[in-house]
């Protein structure tokens, strides 16, 4: 799995480059997020790209989640696909998440 970064002020955007999130990939997104969130106190993740997401997919964003949190950060998703959405919702993570329909909403959402 491929991230692309980007800081927009303060806030870093990390855009998700492949396909799925699933067992396949997801130690090599733990790999390269752990520096990323290390670094950044507020962050974004773009989902645009991602149309599949599996239980330990889950279990590693939520994990990002808990590390910034315990940092007094946060995470916000945009930009979820279909499928995607339709699984956050059934397994409650937009309850869990703020999730906003776009990259710009996202950051504007810390100020």
């Amino acid at each position: 799995m491929k991230l692309k970064q980007e800081k927009v002020n303060d806030i870093t955007v990390v855009t998700l480059r492949g396909e799925v999130l699933d067992a396949s990939v997801v130690s090599d997104f733990k790999s390269e997020i752990t520096p990323i969130l290390q670094s950044g106190y507020h962050v974004v993740f773009d989902m645009s790209n991602i149309q599949f997401v599996d239980s330990s997919g889950v279990g590693a964003i939520l994990s990002c989640l808990r590390t910034l949190n315990a940092g007094g950060g946060d995470l916000k998703i945009c930009s979820l696909t279909k499928p995607v959405k339709a699984l956050f919702e059934l397994v409650r993570m937009h309850k869990i998440f703020d999730i906003f329909e776009s990259k710009d909403l996202a950051v504007g959402s810390f100020s």
